[in-house]
């Protein structure tokens, strides 16, 4: 029964993924027009050698069906990395786009969105691992600068044993572009353990953040209103 239920809910979720995939292609191709010609080659030329080497081993179906399932996993590949380049071409300049990637860097680290921001709309996330704090700034290079300072003065204030590292988001030759944020990150040396990063982390939720402490109202600002005291009842 349970084998069952199991089976059901498998291909419950099928469909869904291959909309998925249907959707990240439609994406992709809006981005990349060319991407069902290069996964169209990649296969076939995969496929073709192997098949090639078969008939020259004498060997032509075990290396046709080898070379079938490795065209598929080549084609695979070469989509899921044209998808996410066109994914991030899609978000570079957007506000945000940072705080997306650090939401989905992996395991171990804990990110804290728009933990400071100016008028200009400039605003600096954190995320913590083992690499210690790491400031991740989007906006003006020129104007964020401030911004890091004084996020720095405060985590050397709250943790001071911590290492803290800053990146600023952009397309400059001083900045890190949004592709390679998670890889930058990851390289950083690991000098926390695990008790250390949750030590952190709640060290810094004490803390508290510009977000969470500013009484922002959720929903829009009614027209007519510039501020002052509320009208009368």
């Amino acid at each position: 029964m349970a084998r069952k239920e199991t089976t059901a809910a498998a291909s419950a979720a099928e469909p869904g993924r291959l909309k998925q995939i249907a959707l990240t292609y439609k994406m992709t191709r809006r981005a990349d027009s060319k991407i069902g010609l290069i996964i169209a080659a990649v296969g076939i030329v995969t496929f073709g050698v192997f098949l090639a080497i078969g008939f020259w081993l004498g060997h032509p179906v075990y290396l046709g069906i080898l070379g079938f399932l490795l065209a598929f996993l080549a084609m695979a590949i070469v989509f899921g990395r044209r998808a996410e380049r066109a994914a991030f071409g899609q978000m570079e300049g957007q506000p945000g786009a940072a705080a997306a990637v650090l939401d989905k860097i992996g395991r171990g680290w804990t990110t804290t969105p728009a933990i400071a921001m100016n008028r200009s709309q400039d605003v600096v996330h954190r995320t913590v691992g083992k690499a210690g704090i790491v400031l991740v700034a989007e906006g003006n290079p020129n104007r964020v600068k401030g911004l890091l300072a004084a996020e720095k003065k405060k985590m050397a204030r709250i943790v001071a044993d911590v290492p803290v590292h800053d990146v600023i988001v952009g397309t400059t030759d001083d900045t890190v572009s949004l592709k390679k944020l998670r890889t930058t990150l990851l390289k950083l040396p690991r000098v926390l353990t695990g008790p250390q990063v949750t030590a952190t982390n709640d060290r810094l939720r004490a803390m508290g953040d510009l977000m969470s402490n500013m009484p922002l109202p959720k929903g829009p600002m009614p027209k007519g209103v510039k501020g002052g005291r509320p009208p009368r009842s």
